[in-house]
């Protein structure tokens, strides 16, 4: 990447790519659509239906008409078992943060999370300040769909060949891609022997890999040229 392109913006997802809270959404989900499907899920079958964003999730699962009172029930649950199941931070993760900032580059997130769920999570989990947040109230359609990395381009004013997205999902890449900025995929909360099967399913939008978070502020220090040889790549 030439020093003409030279990455100004890295947007970030949350869940799964800075905190671990994979485990609370689970039982959160499970709790939360009991009363209104009347059997309590498993976790197999929550991951099945491939939870991009609250809203959608439960809309899904229960409807448009019971939405309001399922997402309460969603919440209280979230607050309510937060400390005994999420599990923090991923290590490195504050290093890399720290390491981003000092670039000089402009951070932001781009969740499925909901803004009142963020809050709850932000309480526990320092992160530090961000030039932009968006979340999963601020659009009308979740990832892989690319309208919340425009929106925050939009109000950061820049241009996507200036961003990077690091996400861990494959709708994290293809909406990087969708939105013409540079796709990035975060291995770290993955185990390693589901490492190529990610790769090779994400490999039609050519998305750079890191295998650690260090790897990934690095890559951005360095001017994004290519990745260091400690990070998976995929297609530069």
């Amino acid at each position: 990447m030439s020093a003409e392109t030279r990455l100004s913006v890295v947007l970030l997802d949350l869940d799964g790519t800075l905190i671990n809270t994979k485990r609370l959404y689970i039982e959160c989900y499970r709790q939360a659509v009991l009363p209104y499907v009347g059997r309590e899920l498993t976790p197999e079958e929550i991951m099945a239906l491939r939870p991009r964003s609250e809203l959608r999730f439960l809309t899904d699962v229960v409807g448009h008409a019971r939405l309001p009172a399922c997402l309460e029930d969603f919440y209280r649950a979230y607050e309510r078992l937060h400390d005994a199941y999420a599990r923090g931070i991923y290590p490195g993760v504050p290093e890399m943060l720290a390491g981003l900032r000092a670039t000089g580059a402009r951070l932001g997130i781009v969740t499925g999370k909901s803004r009142r769920s963020w809050e709850l999570t932000r309480a526990r989990d320092e992160l530090g300040e961000f030039d932009v947040l968006v979340f999963d109230d601020d659009v009308a359609e979740p990832k892989p769909d690319p309208e919340g990395l425009r929106i925050a381009l939009d109000r950061l004013g820049a241009e996507p060949s200036q961003a990077v997205y690091l996400g861990d999902s494959g709708s994290d890449i293809e909406a990087a891609a969708a939105a013409g900025m540079r796709p990035a995929a975060a291995l770290w909360a993955k185990k390693e022997a589901e490492h190529a099967e990610f790769l090779s399913r994400v490999e039609p939008w050519a998305p750079v890999a890191f295998t650690t978070p260090a790897d990934f502020a690095r890559w951005v220090r360095e001017g994004a040229g290519r990745p260091p040889a400690t990070a998976e790549a995929g297609r530069a």
